[in-house]
């Protein structure tokens, strides 16, 4: 700000493209027009003292993007990469959530729905600020990262994820993170409906669903929505340039 005025003018970062194979075919991304979407990875889903861990949910699955993601974060934050954490938080009173869904999370009268708390109580299940929410301490949340939360499996519906990664000037999204078949590929389906070119890194995403689920969702992101790619495939990509980073408060 100056006595003449306030700039409105942005300036844009150089691009850097980046080669990566995919399917159908390679693709060409600008990692600083990039994010890698990382959904879900919280302690009620991969936890075994978790909301799902306590429901009997299959933690092997949910936990299997943990060493994937704990290689590449490091490596695409170091290149230039925007990290964005899109995690469930629901309101501790639950006043926007429907019946449905409210059943979809109990799932029977005597079972711990949303913003409830389990028997080994660990705090209310994805409310903001309680344990349960917070990333799994494998994946350190770093200063430069951004977190959204939402309350529906789409990360796009009622919340600010789009506005947020539009002022980032951010048009392509790469997805890792739990379910594939639920939150990782509703938001995918809305962000390409919305515009972004979207890649799904297949092994650094998993589900609790059967094997099947997955190579469907495979297909349909092949087919229609994007490129399905790989982390490893990605990490060999990425330039070797280290970086600080520090851990968020």
């Amino acid at each position: 700000m100056s006595e003449q005025g306030i700039s409105l003018v942005r300036k844009p970062r150089p691009a850097r493209p980046l080669m990566l194979g995919a399917r159908p075919q390679p693709v060409q991304i600008d990692l600083h027009r990039s994010a890698l979407v990382v959904v879900d990875m919280q302690n009620d889903f991969c936890h075994p003292e978790g909301w799902f861990g306590q429901k009997g949910a299959n933690l092997r699955a949910t936990r299997k993007p943990i060493p994937m993601l704990a290689r590449l974060l490091p490596a695409w934050r170091a290149a230039g990469g925007t990290v964005v954490w899109l995690n469930w938080g629901v309101r501790p009173d639950r006043l926007n959530l429907p019946p449905a869904v409210h059943f979809k999370g109990k799932r029977s009268a005597s079972g711990v729905g949303y913003a409830e708390r389990s028997p080994l109580d660990r705090g209310r299940s994805l409310v903001p600020g309680e344990w349960g929410a917070q990333v799994v301490e494998e994946l350190p949340v770093l200063a430069g990262d951004i977190t959204v939360f939402k309350h529906r499996l789409s990360g796009f519906f009622d919340n600010e994820l789009d506005s947020v990664l539009r002022q980032q000037g951010l048009t392509t999204l790469l997805f890792a993170g739990v379910n594939t078949d639920r939150c990782v590929f509703s938001t995918l389906q809305d962000a390409g409906f919305l515009g972004y070119d979207c890649v799904l890194l297949e092994d650094a995403s998993s589900t609790v669903s059967p094997a099947y689920v997955t190579r469907a969702i495979h297909f349909i992101v092949e087919q229609i929505h994007g490129f399905v790619a790989t982390a490893e495939g990605l990490l060999a990509a990425l330039p070797s340039r280290p970086t600080r980073t520090t851990p968020k408060e």
